[in-house]
């Protein structure tokens, strides 16, 4: 059984070998989502929230964006090769208000008990008519047991807790921060032999006038 760790001290001890790229089937599949939706939104300003070892920074400045990425994590954000590197707590991001047109957030939001403070956050940093695409563990994971687990530099398995957030919960917590649901999308992978949905994917518009 591996031994669990709150996301602060994992992410500390996981930092040296967690890689700046789709590393594992769920990335990858998660990556593959996003990418998408990222590829319609072009942006002039960009927050990578939860940014860990930077693997969006090069995805979101690509379309040439002034990108900024956010973690909690020094060591993790050690790891990230990017200019702009701030270390914040999501839930009270240091930028001014609408200071962005794009945010995005890859699997950060189940180290986030209070979702709806989180989101609130997220409004406020963006422009009205601003996007943003975010992903969690879908809720089965709950539902059937499973662990996000990593192995540290001795190779010892860990896992990190994480909070459990429904469809619903996502969806109440938007709708609070005046957000707009654009597309819920819910990628598949296959388990013990059985597709099973293993990520929710967000889009959501900040209620006001579009970005052009």
């Amino acid at each position: 059984m591996a031994k669990l760790l709150e996301p602060c001290a994992a992410y500390e001890m996981w930092a040296g070998t967690y890689g700046a790229f789709a590393h594992n089937p769920l990335m990858q599949a998660e990556q593959t989502v996003v990418e998408r939706l990222l590829s319609h939104l072009p942006s002039r300003r960009a927050l990578d929230v939860g940014t860990g070892s930077g693997r969006y920074l090069p995805i979101l400045a690509s379309g040439g964006a002034r990108v900024v990425g956010v973690d909690l994590s020094r060591a993790m954000l050690s790891r990230a090769e990017a200019p702009s590197r701030v270390c914040a707590d999501a839930r009270r991001l240091p930028f001014r208000t609408a200071s962005f047109d794009l945010v995005n957030a890859s699997l950060m939001v189940g180290d986030i008990r209070e979702l709806h403070v989180w989101a609130a956050e997220m409004a406020r940093v963006l422009v009205r008519g601003g996007h943003l695409v975010y992903s969690d563990f879908h809720q089965v994971w709950r539902e059937r047991g499973w662990q996000r687990t990593f192995r540290d530099a001795e190779g010892v398995l860990r896992a990190v807790a994480y909070e459990p957030h429904t469809i619903d919960d996502h969806l109440a917590a938007l709708d609070a921060a005046r957000f707009a649901i654009r597309a819920i999308r819910e990628p598949r992978l296959v388990v013990n032999g059985v597709s099973a949905p293993v990520l929710a994917v967000f889009h959501a518009v900040k209620c006001g006038r579009m970005v052009p």
